[in-house]
């Protein structure tokens, strides 16, 4: 059995910001990371950073964040997180982040729909993934050990304190026990739930319930309306500040939050010469993916779940609480994607995603940290247990009934796409219970019963995460 003292699942920012600042507190994290190095960037680039550069104060960025969350948003949390804002930049570019910037050198600032000011900064369309990469160099300075074999399958809980976690070594194809003293979730978020787990399984977010955690935020789908259509590429909302338009067929300009299924084209041919060099990327990602070339074709373009908001209820510190959220649950932290600190409300505001990443990482890493250092190992009984359990789980997904893996996430996708679009009644919301019970019954069978690499097996278990967090969301 291994032993750690902290544990940090995910790739993405949020655990890598997490795990920098529990080195800075004087304790080496590892993480683990089934994708491996560079994976967190996949999903990242939605959008830049919100940051109030060109304001006294953040009042406006927090008022702005609550207006788009609706009444359900943690104002708390909303002015904590928003008032980080321009520290989080500076600090990121101490590191060495190149910024797109404007005449006189300030940081570039955009505006976006739903800001009162032009406030989203970044690098174009590569933002998230040079954040990534610039946290990697940070992570590696700072000896933070990674684990690319290991795949998170359970977290140990005795009674509400963390003692360890299972997980999926893909080397061997076992099973094995992890102690741990602190364990922080920041993996990517669910959106996978409604387009394959490649997208998003919400690993962390599905380890949390699975441990009992109630989830808050299930009900919250915020949409992205610049995916390109009949595919999954999502473009960055930044384009929209460097003279991208929203149009109907017709030509008629519509805000973004007007895109529908269809009838909606992304013009980006009167880009401001200045932003080419920084939506290359996007140039050339809509070139292979569908041969339009961007400087003389529209792009059709329809609405889509990106990125999700709801995970595992968080407090300033990013202690996962329980219950009322007077008490917390010992150990056990999440941050980013797997976290819900309320800031988002029902709505999101550009931006501000990548924004609580960085700080809701920096907030988890330091307090597990310090956490880790003072505290002792044990329920080594209870890691025993909980890997044979996991063992045995493996070992159905081996059997020969239930369905393929493709064919459960395809079933899963078609289910949730029937009752989050239009009004989410409750009667498609009850159908949709039912389904996910029948789907869930079903189970998952495997083709490849090779026991080593075996990357269907890994596909499965997120897929089984999925199908749990899915019924949360049927339910909330």
């Amino acid at each position: 059995m291994e032993s750690w003292d902290l544990v940090i699942i995910g790739s993405g920012p949020a655990a890598l910001r997490a795990a920098i600042a529990a080195a800075d507190s004087g304790t080496t994290p590892v993480i683990l990371e089934s994708g491996g190095i560079g994976a967190g960037s996949a999903n990242s680039d939605l959008s830049g950073l919100a940051a109030s550069i060109d304001e006294v104060s953040s009042a406006a960025h927090r008022d702005d964040t609550i207006a788009a969350g609706g009444d359900s948003t943690n104002k708390v949390a909303a002015a904590r997180v928003c008032g980080e804002g321009v520290a989080v930049l500076a600090q990121l570019e101490r590191w060495g982040l190149v910024l797109r910037r404007r005449s006189g050198g300030l940081p570039h600032a955009a505006e976006a729909a739903g800001h009162s000011m032009p406030r989203l900064t970044g690098c174009g369309d590569a933002t998230g993934r040079n954040i990534t990469r610039l946290l990697e160099e940070q992570a590696m300075k700072r000896g933070v050990i990674r684990r690319a074999d290991l795949q998170a399958m359970s977290l140990v809980m005795d009674g509400n304190q963390i003692r360890g976690l299972t997980a999926y070594d893909q080397s061997t194809g076992e099973v094995i026990g992890i102690q741990a003293k602190a364990v922080v979730l920041a993996t990517d978020g669910h959106q996978g739930i409604w387009s394959g787990a490649a997208n998003g399984a919400g690993l962390g977010a599905a380890l949390a319930a699975s441990a009992g955690i109630a989830l808050s935020g299930m009900a919250s789908t915020p949409s992205h309306p610049l995916t390109v259509r009949g595919t999954d590429l999502n473009i960055s909302l930044d384009v929209l500040g460097a003279g991208g338009r929203v149009r109907k067929s017709s030509g008629e300009d519509v805000d973004p939050s007007e895109v529908g299924e269809d009838d909606c084209i992304l013009d980006l041919r009167n880009l401001d010469s200045d932003a080419n060099a920084w939506f290359a990327n996007t140039r050339s990602q809509i070139k292979d993916r569908t041969g339009f070339d961007i400087s003389r074709d529209v792009v059709p373009i329809s609405s889509s779940i990106a990125a999700t908001t709801g995970g595992a209820p968080v407090d300033e510190h990013g202690r996962v609480t329980i219950g009322d959220g007077s008490k917390w649950a010992t150990g056990l932290y999440a941050a980013g994607r797997s976290a819900n600190n309320g800031m988002h409300g029902a709505g999101l505001l550009s931006g501000n995603l990548l924004l609580d990443d960085l700080v809701g990482g920096a907030a988890a890493g330091a307090h597990a940290g310090e956490w880790a250092a003072n505290a002792s190992f044990g329920g080594s009984s209870h890691v025993e247990q909980a890997t044979e359990a996991g063992q045995a789980r493996v070992e159905a997904l081996r059997s020969d009934e239930g369905a393929s893996v493709g064919q459960t996430a395809a079933t899963l996708s078609s289910i949730m796409a029937s009752c989050t679009n239009g009004s989410r009644d409750e009667a498609s919301l009850k159908a949709a219970a039912a389904s996910l019970a029948d789907l869930k019954s079903a189970g998952i069978k495997l083709t490849d019963s090779s026991k080593v690499m075996n990357t269907e097996l890994a596909t499965a278990l997120q897929v089984e995460g999925m199908i749990a967090l899915a019924e949360q969301i049927a339910n909330s």
